[in-house]
């Protein structure tokens, strides 16, 4: 009577494992689209979108600490490399995150790690190179998320800062004809 049920049980045991499996697989994808997409909502591709500082009612970024101010570029690789320049702003400390289509955090670097000087960063995939003073960022997805961060002291400090972030740029790397 048992031996009935075996291949039953033994058939839903592997139908669970494998849709848990790819849910697993599937959720970090999910999650960036959602986030692309709402993000991407905020201005064009390869273009940093410079948000006001976080409010109850203005979240740019999913539970946002109130006294950093967020800059996203929401990038695409499939025309070539994007590059990334972060303007330091004196004083503060800064980080610029690169996250992949999977959530993968692909780089970061700070105000210690550039040592007061600016992040120049080039985003691209296998086989491409990168322009003289830029630190390639290797890729294995064409579309993804630039993040900058800036701590402030005192909400009254974010014009001073705003003006600064503002000359950070992200844009596609000109291709040669």
């Amino acid at each position: 009577m048992m031996r009935r049920w075996i291949f039953p049980i033994l058939a839903g045991g592997l139908v669970a494992l494998s849709a848990y499996q790819a849910t697993l697989l599937a959720t970090p994808y999910a999650l960036m689209y959602a986030a692309l997409q709402k993000i991407g909502g905020a201005g064009p591709e390869n273009r940093f979108a410079f948000s006001q500082m976080a409010t109850a009612d203005n979240q740019p970024i999913v539970r946002p600490s109130p006294d950093l101010s967020y800059s996203t570029c929401v990038f695409d690789l499939s025309k070539g490399p994007v590059l990334v320049d972060v303007m330091p702003v004196p004083g503060r400390y800064w980080s610029v995150s690169i996250f992949d289509a999977r959530t993968d955090v692909a780089a970061v670097r700070s105000d210690r790690d550039t040592q007061g000087g600016p992040a120049r960063l080039a985003l691209m995939k296998m086989g491409q190179k990168a322009p003289a003073g830029y630190e390639p960022v290797l890729l294995g997805y064409d579309r993804g998320l630039a993040l900058i961060r800036i701590l402030l002291a005192n909400p009254s400090e974010f014009p001073v800062v705003d003006a600064i972030r503002r000359k950070s740029t992200c844009k596609q790397l000109p291709t040669a004809n």
